[in-house]
């Protein structure tokens, strides 16, 4: 029965990964007609008004989604430049494309960024620039403020990702200490039209923090900065540069980030091309399709990863005790950005850990496995998307001299599920809308 429920969650995890495509969602949401006529979403432009077409963006998608603009547009693009990650690039023929570090960036990101501003410096009311926008963005377009260092960028994004900082408060730190992100591209790019084509990857798909907000009117402030570094306790930590630029802006010595009603957002348009309620829907038809009962219980799931695993194991749990909220055989799916709070020194991400508490919490209970996975292809500074776990999880490693409380108290999920065979390994897969948590329970186990 495990190995069949085995396969079974990989088959749903990889149709939610296929519904995020990224050449297909664009594709889907963009067409030229034959009187040359670009239209997305609900808003059309006439071609023949705009001298040239430009295309900019970054993230972990871009390669992908540059290669369905190139297919739709041709040789109407004349200049163009994407940043991706690090053996995520893909043959472009219009476009220029650049690998760069992620999640932490680097140098060919800065390079990226500046090939970027070049490009759109030179931009007037005659031309009409496409953004590509998808996770990982934030990392990939560094540009640091001025008085900033990319080393001093560097080390601000470790402190955050290490205390356990949500992806929308990392962000509006990081589009603080930009001068592309936040608003700022667009007001780059003015007075070109600009549409941005935005995979998302962030909870409640906020379009300010997809990315840091390249093209959007920034909600965020210098004031809600500090006190997020204070929330977590890292004001002291964090460079001193990067604390003295957000307290002189946190008393208006420094430019606030564009905000709503500036004039350059009127030639602005933000479009989202996909995100993780599309792969939650296609993962559940999946499973209705295995001969499960589906439940999807949030695309927005958030908070300390273990503890999120506690409470999807007790969902489990109770679905084998009562048959709710619903009866096996069923699947209960969920979508969202857990954080890790790094407490040990060693090795996984938010998914093999999420995996990992979720083993401890549904030790020796039959019939039930769990899978958490990201679906970019990597957790944390792993090979792995995550892990796939059962009742006999915790036994096995044990029989090895493995014990899991201990694994997961040093942060260590990935070396504990390593010659397990049950790290869930996707390679590289050219889209990211957040982590996929699928649970299957066979039977009833009553008390």
């Amino acid at each position: 029965m495990l190995d069949k429920l085995r396969k079974d969650i990989r088959a749903v995890f990889d149709a939610g990964l296929q519904a995020a495509d990224p050449k297909e969602a664009l594709r889907h949401s963009m067409r030229v007609t034959e009187d040359n006529r670009l239209i997305v979403g609900d808003h059309t432009y006439d071609l023949m008004n705009f001298r040239r077409i430009l295309v900019v963006g970054a993230g972990k998608a871009a390669s992908p989604m540059a290669q369905a603009l190139e297919d739709i547009l041709g040789e109407r693009i004349k200049g163009g430049h994407v940043t991706t990650k690090y053996g995520h690039g893909r043959p472009l023929a219009y476009i220029s494309l650049r690998e760069a570090g992620h999640p932490v960036p680097d140098e060919e990101g800065v390079k990226g960024s500046g090939d970027i501003v070049a490009l759109l410096e030179g931009a007037n009311a005659q031309d009409l620039v496409l953004c590509l926008i998808s996770g990982g963005g934030s990392a990939l377009m560094p540009l640091p403020a001025e008085g900033l260092s990319l080393a001093e960028k560097q080390q601000t994004t470790q402190i955050l990702l290490e205390c356990g900082a949500t992806i929308h408060e990392i962000n509006a730190i990081r589009k603080h200490i930009s001068r592309i992100k936040g608003g700022r591209l667009a007001k780059l790019a003015y007075p070109a039209s600009v549409i941005t084509l935005i995979l998302s990857d962030v909870v409640g798909d906020d379009l300010d923090v997809i990315a840091s907000g390249p093209t959007v009117a920034d909600r965020s402030t210098f004031a809600d900065c500090l006190r997020i570094l204070d929330a977590y306790k890292v004001r002291d930590k964090v460079p001193a540069a990067v604390r003295a630029y957000l307290e002189r802006g946190g008393v208006g010595e420094e430019e606030e980030t564009p905000k709503s009603g500036d004039s350059f957002f009127e030639k602005t348009v933000n479009h989202i091309v996909g995100s993780a309620g599309t792969s939650l829907k296609a993962a559940e038809e999946r499973a209705r399709s295995l001969g499960y009962r589906t439940l999807i219980l949030s695309s927005c799931i958030e908070g300390e990863t273990r503890e999120v695993a506690k409470v999807h194991a007790a969902i489990a749990k109770e679905v084998t005790l009562s048959g709710n909220p619903l009866k096996p055989p069923a699947c209960i799916i969920s979508g969202g950005e857990t954080t890790v709070t790094l407490r040990g020194n060693g090795k996984g991400g938010r998914n093999t850990e999420f995996a990992l508490a979720a083993a401890i919490a549904i030790d020796d209970i039959p019939g039930v496995v769990i899978l958490s996975g990201g679906t970019d292809g990597t957790d944390g500074p792993t090979d792995a998307a995550g892990a796939v776990v059962d009742g006999d999880t915790v036994n096995h490693a044990l029989e090895k001299g493995k014990q899991a409380a201990e694994y997961l108290e040093d942060n260590n999920s990935y070396t504990f599920f390593e010659n397990s065979g049950e790290l869930l390994i996707t390679g590289p897969t050219m889209t990211n809308v957040m982590d996929l948590r699928i649970m299957l329970i066979s039977r009833y186990v009553p008390r």
